[in-house]
């Protein structure tokens, strides 16, 4: 053929193709659909009480396959205590801003600030239907305290711990089962609260599916007394306390069933973690019952310390996190993270503003799941109350307490304590006398955080 026919043919094909371009411009990509959002949150949960985090004989094959399937973190940070870590997770502050820096008990007249833009609240202005379910513990006196009160459409649970009650807790405030603002079960049959949570969170995903939905399911256990049905209890090799982990195991595996049976599996993102370290110290009153053993608590597995401490045992805690079109399957990466982040990445993947009139400790951590960056925390203050006791900087933590130290007697002065947490997560070898320049370092940016409070 004629080199110009040729080439007036292929000019003649190329206009062809421009113009039925123009005539049928290419369809813009859809906007993103924002992501159902469940929140699983175990309560005294111990670092070391899942098989994907070590444990010898608790059989966790949900959240194992869940971490085989999503993301784990294994430097990631709650509170101490219960009523702090919940303020963390839904107003991404430290808790001593909201004033929520101490456990809450049944006859406590405070509760969560109305100033507070909660994460359920947050998540509402994107059209989301939200759900709380389980253990709320950030105040009960009044109703503004309550879920219903602060984003949750629909609320079933326990207002605080299940220990508070007699003989555990010296109080005439009955322990009640809550649905909404109406009391429905007392005295609360503990032993299936775990599987009620569950199908209360499956109906809820069941029914709300047509629209963006955030479940948070804040289970009642470990913390004690913990107890479960008979059919964990015949299967589990690790005890009472085998059982009732192997029972919130169950109930991952339920609601991870459902969303796939609903066809809601890749969009959803499902995030597991805990409150705290386990309660390795309980007090003499929890044996008055006969109903648990001083062995029916969690492993902080290698790290030192347990709950309402701030060594590594009592903070850190397992994080699981799965979202199949998001998040890289087999993920596991040991840079830093908190409860309060949660906060921030969840609104900002809804598209929801935080509040701007105040400061937000959590940060965005979706590039750091998705492995592109990694952590965005230069610190991390470990707070006990009001006082900051540690802070975390890359792999150094610098700790000045007494609490936990017995080898300090009442009049002997405060040393600081140094860690390589990359090195010593067990937090064994105290490197201050090495490094004066870092603790003072170290020391100076604590009292100028908490200055800055």
């Amino acid at each position: 053929m004629n080199r110009k026919i040729t080439s007036w043919l292929l000019v003649s094909v190329f206009l062809l193709g421009a113009s039925h371009l123009y005539s049928n411009p290419p369809k813009r990509a859809k906007k993103a659909k924002p992501p159902n959002i469940v929140v699983l949150f175990a309560d005294d949960l111990g670092y070391g009480d899942l098989g994907s985090f070590g444990h010898p004989t608790i059989r966790t094959p949900n959240l194992d396959r869940m971490a085989q399937q999503g993301v784990k973190l294994t430097s990631f940070y709650a509170m101490p205590s219960c009523t702090p870590a919940r303020a963390a997770l839904l107003t991404g502050r430290y808790p001593v801003r909201s004033g929520l820096q101490h456990v809450l008990g049944p006859d406590s007249r405070v509760g969560i600030p109305d100033s507070e833009l909660t994460l359920a609240e947050g998540l509402k202005t994107r059209g989301y239907r939200t759900l709380a379910v389980g253990k709320w513990h950030l105040g009960h006196a009044e109703e503004k305290f309550l879920p219903t009160s602060n984003g949750f459409d629909e609320y079933f649970g326990l207002l605080y711990s299940n220990d508070m009650q007699p003989p555990w807790v010296q109080t005439q405030k009955p322990l009640k089962l809550w649905r909404n603002l109406e009391a429905v079960e007392y005295p609360v049959k503990q032993e299936t609260l775990t599987e009620r949570y569950t199908e209360e969170a499956v109906k809820f995903i069941e029914q709300k599916k047509n629209r963006p939905f955030f479940v948070y399911l804040a289970y009642s256990m470990p913390h004690v007394p913990i107890s479960a049905t008979q059919g964990f209890l015949d299967r589990s090799r690790a005890g009472l306390y085998g059982a009732v982990i192997e029972t919130i195991d169950w109930s991952v595996g339920r609601i991870l069933e459902t969303l796939k049976k609903e066809g809601l599996d890749e969009n959803t993102l499902v995030v597991f973690t805990s409150d705290n370290g386990p309660w390795m110290y309980m007090p003499d009153r929890m044996f008055r019952e006969n109903l648990i053993q001083r062995w029916d608590h969690g492993s902080p597995g290698p790290l030192r310390g347990a709950k309402s401490s701030t060594y590594e045992g009592g903070v850190r805690v397992p994080f699981i996190a799965r979202w199949p079109a998001r998040l890289p399957a087999g993920r596991v990466s040991a840079e830093p993270a908190t409860l309060m982040d949660v906060y921030t990445t969840l609104l900002e993947l809804a598209g929801a503003e935080g509040p701007k009139d105040r400061v937000v400790d959590g940060k965005n951590i979706l590039p750091l799941l998705e492995g592109r960056a990694g952590s965005p925390h230069k610190e991390l203050y470990y707070f006990k109350g009001k006082k900051i006791e540690a802070v975390r900087e890359g792999k150094w933590k610098l700790r000045i307490s007494r609490h936990f130290r017995p080898e300090l007697k009442a009049d002997d002065p405060v040393t600081p304590e140094l860690f390589d947490l990359e090195a010593d997560p067990s937090e064994r070898y105290n490197r201050a006398d090495e490094m004066p320049s870092l603790v003072a370092r170290l020391k100076k940016k604590m009292e100028e955080f908490l200055a800055g409070m």
